[in-house]
């Protein structure tokens, strides 16, 4: 194994690391939505965020980044792959995340939120200044998780054209007959990443634990 051909795969690691931390970025920010939709007193609402997340968590999601890419050339939007890519995990991680959160908020206590009401707080200020960070207080471990997890399965953006890690170490195993050496790599590659997000993960813990400013 060569450092020319580490190197290739750790070029190709950066953009695993860019695709998976915006396609987490963009679904947690449509969690939110979709879990005030899910816990919604208007049932239509209610309805179709609970289908929503029923759907994105039930279809594999191999299979729905073979719909987006297919989908939306069919319906006269031409994306370029890592576009349909992005979008594709976003939506995914999105209804997990949703579902995360939506433990969470379940878990905010009833006092502090009728404290906030009586204070005169808006329901949308109670939700951003009260609701939602308790939530993420409480969540941030399986957050974390979901991250992790997300991040791995990013290797399965290759099926769309998309090039990161698994797909160099793919043409890298084919054009060296070195299958063993290359995946090896690889592993050792993604396992060093995702080492990096936990250590993120518990330091982002302990800046938020209850009690710090």
């Amino acid at each position: 194994m060569s450092w020319k051909l580490f190197s290739l795969l750790v070029y190709a690691a950066q953009w695993t690391v860019l695709y998976s931390a915006i396609s987490i970025s963009i679904g947690f920010v449509m969690s939110a939505g979709i879990c005030s939709a899910t816990l919604s007193r208007n049932r239509a609402l209610a309805f179709a965020g609970k289908l929503y997340v029923s759907f994105f968590r039930g279809v594999p999601l191999l299979v729905q980044l073979l719909l987006i890419y297919y989908l939306l050339p069919g319906v006269g939007l031409d994306v370029p792959s890592h576009v349909a890519a992005i979008a594709g995990m976003a939506l995914c991680t999105s209804a997990y995340q949703a579902e995360i959160l939506r433990g969470g908020f379940a878990s905010v206590p009833r006092g502090l939120v009728e404290a906030a009401e009586m204070s005169g707080f808006s329901r949308l200020a109670i939700f951003r200044r009260i609701r939602m960070p308790i939530a993420v207080k409480l969540t941030m471990p399986a957050l974390i998780s979901e991250a992790i997890m997300m991040l791995k399965s990013s290797s399965l953006i290759s099926v769309v054209g998309v090039v990161e890690l698994t797909r160099m170490a793919q043409n890298l195993a084919a054009s060296t007959y070195k299958p063993m050496e290359i995946y090896t790599a690889a592993g050792f590659v993604y396992l060093v990443i995702n080492l990096v997000l936990v250590a993120l993960g518990y330091g982002l813990e302990k800046k938020l634990r209850w009690g710090r400013i």
